[in-house]
Formats: C-alpha cells, structure tokens, sequence
C-alpha cells in the first residue's frame, strides 16, 4: 500500500507525541508500506530514505494577521483576547491558518497515488485533522489517529477540565468519528474510553500501539550523575501536575534506611523538564537526581537502555486509558519496569494482572517492598536484570503493525 503521512512534528525532541509519531513512521516504512510524509515541523528533517515534505506557514493570509494581532496584544497590554475568542471560535486564528497552511499544500498532492491517508495528533493538537475535515474526497481513505482523549473534559479525573470553547471542540471529534473511514489508538483501553463519548469509534476504531523501534546507539557519553553499574531506577519524562512521585520518593529513601548497603550504589533519577518539586529533595541526598532542563532524547534512550530498572509512573485516578509513549522503550531496554498507577490502566493491562512489580502510587509500603526487591534480584543476577517480555516486543513491532494496517487495506 502507498500510505500519505500528515504528521503536526517529525521533531523527537519536542514531544512525547513526536517521538512516538516518528517510531511508527519508520516502522511502517520497514514493514514495507511506501510513505510520502508531510509534516508542519517548520524545519528540514529527514527521516531515513522516506520522502518528507515540510509544510510552510501561510504568512499572508488574514488568519495569520489576526493570529499575530492577538499575540501581539497579549504581549504588550497583558490583555488575553484567546479565551474569549476560543469560546467563540472554538479554536485559535493560529490553529486555523495552520489548518489552512496544510491543507493547502497537501492539495497540491499530484504524483502520489495514495491507498490511505494517515493523519497523526501531537497531544492535544490535531492540525491534520482539522485539515483532512475539510478534505472530503481522502475521507474514505482517512485514518485519524489520536494518541490521547481530547477535548480534555473527556480525560478520566484528575487531568479533566473544561476548556475555552469546549462544546465546539467536541464537535470538531465528533465530525471525525462520523467522517474519517478509519480510526486509531495506541491503546485498547482508550479506543474503549473514547468509544464512551462518540460511538462509531468502536466501529471505525483499530489499535495502532505505539512502536518499538531500534535507535542507532549513541556515541555520547553518559553524564556524570548516571553510571551504568549502578542500581539506577529512572523515569523519563515530564511530570504533569497529577503525576505526583511524593509517595515514590519516601519508598526510595525508606529502601535506603532498610538497606544501607544500597546507599554507596543505588540512585532515583528523574529526567525532563524542572522538576521542581524534587528540587530540594535531590539537592540534600548524593541517591537522589533531578534533571534542571530538558534532556535530549538521544540521551535518555541509552540511559532507558542502559538503567537497571525504568519507570512508569500514572496519576492516581479510576483509569489510565493512555499507553505512555515511552512504553515500548522500555520494552525494548529489557530492564523490568516500576510501573506506578491504576490497576486499571493500558500499561498494567499489558504487562498482565499478575505483574509483580506494579503498585498504586500512594502505597508506601508496597513500593518500598518492590524496590528491596529489585534490589536483591539486581545484586544476584550481578546487575544484569531483565524484563524478559518477548509477547510486548511482538506487539509493540512491526509484524502486528503489518496485520493491524493489511486490516484496514482490506476494510478499503
């Protein structure tokens, strides 16, 4: 099949979301499908052999002159015109121009002949998708993909919130549910969640799980922080407010008093962003690390493969229907995975019921227990710990990617 990839970013560092975009376009490219990307990066990238077009900003349009219009007036007078015209609009006069800045220039589409057309959602921006919505003759051909639940007053509490303009949000999906001929998840849990609230996704909806995918190994060297020898335990990524490692940090110090041997080798670390809740906490102890700024991704993906255990950790909710997009890296690193969150949650539904090294966020004792554990199976093994998940390998890589995409060529 020849498949037409609209992607918002092919930028593995700006964001969870890109990296994940960017793993499944190289593996539907290894899997063999022919790819003509096109992506509103608004720089040159490259991504192997597979032919990327950037899409240029509109910069003459009047969307764009209102759009700068408002910036500027927010910057100058610190008067916020976007919420009142989002609840009018539903949507920014940036995300409009840039809706048109797309569309525009996959219109001009000619030489390839495509069987499907993928649209990818950064977050909660779906640029491709406003874009192809206005685009009725790809609708058959349409595969809208949507890594997390939107609009955010459909996120499972405590993410959830009513934003500017929701109502005209939800109709935004709702007219992709009912238009786009095909739909995507990375998760069996949030194609469910989102089937709730627009029901023909659970008749349009396939799960796409986001992809496994061998990096070339880095030659930089680790930071002085992180020593491959020890018993590092690592999360990668932001820490979103409901994201709370409060109860994490007492277990890890806790396992520090219970087993003090494990001082002179033993290290929490936590990567992205400013952390600035761990701030004092990593500052007091040599055990405790917190990165300052963004890290790049080169970097922490041979620290995910390079740690002696990675981390997962959810918000304390009901559910947790996302699949984290680093979770196939830590499949791919074969370390076993500190997964924090609800027993009801993709991850936990992956890694299976009988996991032993999950926990809700807040039980003290069952983590700190979890990670004496770890410990004593890292010293036995001499550091040398391993997931041992082939089925997740499988799921995450290309041969299921090939079955879920020769599905939907049939359904054509």
């Amino acid at each position: 099949m020849k498949i037409i990839v609209i992607a918002e970013s092919i930028d593995v560092n700006d964001s969870s979301g890109s990296k994940a975009n960017v793993a499944l376009i190289k593996n539907l490219h290894r899997a063999g499908y022919e790819l003509k990307v096109y992506h509103y990066t608004r720089k040159k990238l490259v991504l192997d052999d597979i032919p990327c077009v950037e899409i240029p900003e509109n910069r003459k349009s009047l969307l764009f002159f209102l759009s700068r219009l408002e910036r500027y007036t927010r910057y100058y007078t610190k008067l916020r015109l976007n919420r009142p015209l989002e609840k009018i609009f539903g949507f920014s006069f940036t995300l409009f121009n840039d809706r048109n800045s797309i569309r525009e220039s996959v219109r001009n589409e000619k030489e390839f002949s495509p069987d499907l057309i993928l649209a990818l959602s950064k977050g909660g921006s779906f640029r491709p998708h406003h874009a192809l919505l206005g685009m009725p003759e790809w609708h058959a051909r349409w595969i809208a993909y949507m890594h997390d639940p939107y609009p955010m007053h459909h996120y499972p509490k405590p993410y959830t919130w009513n934003e500017p303009g929701f109502e005209k949000k939800e109709k935004f999906i709702r007219e992709i549910s009912e238009k786009a001929a095909f739909s995507a998840f990375p998760s069996e849990l949030l194609k469910k969640w989102m089937g709730n609230f627009y029901p023909n996704f659970l008749k349009t909806g396939f799960v796409i799980p986001h992809q496994l995918f061998e990096y070339e190994k880095s030659a930089i060297d680790f930071p002085d922080y992180f020593d491959p020898t020890n018993f590092n335990l690592l999360h990668a990524g932001n820490l979103l407010g409901a994201r709370n490692p409060a109860v994490l940090l007492k277990a890890f110090q806790k396992f520090l008093e219970l087993v003090p041997e494990s001082r002179k080798n033993s290290k929490l670390i936590f990567l992205g962003g400013n952390n600035k809740r761990i701030h004092q906490l990593s500052e007091k102890s040599q055990n405790i690390y917190a990165s300052q700024k963004y890290v790049e991704f080169d970097m922490v993906y041979k620290m995910q493969m390079s740690t002696a255990v990675n981390i997962i950790l959810e918000a304390k909710s009901d559910i947790s229907p996302f699949l984290p997009g680093k979770f196939p890296h830590c499949v791919s690193a074969d370390k076993p995975i500190l997964l924090l969150g609800p027993e009801v949650s993709e991850s936990h539904r992956l890694l299976g019921e009988d996991y032993p090294y999950w926990s809700e966020i807040d039980d003290l004792e069952r983590i700190t227990s979890i990670i004496i554990d770890l410990y004593k199976k890292w010293n036995t093994s001499n550091g040398n710990l391993k997931l041992n998940r082939p089925d997740l390998e499988q799921y995450c890589g290309i041969k299921n990617l090939k079955a879920v995409m020769n599905n939907i060529g049939e359904s054509l």
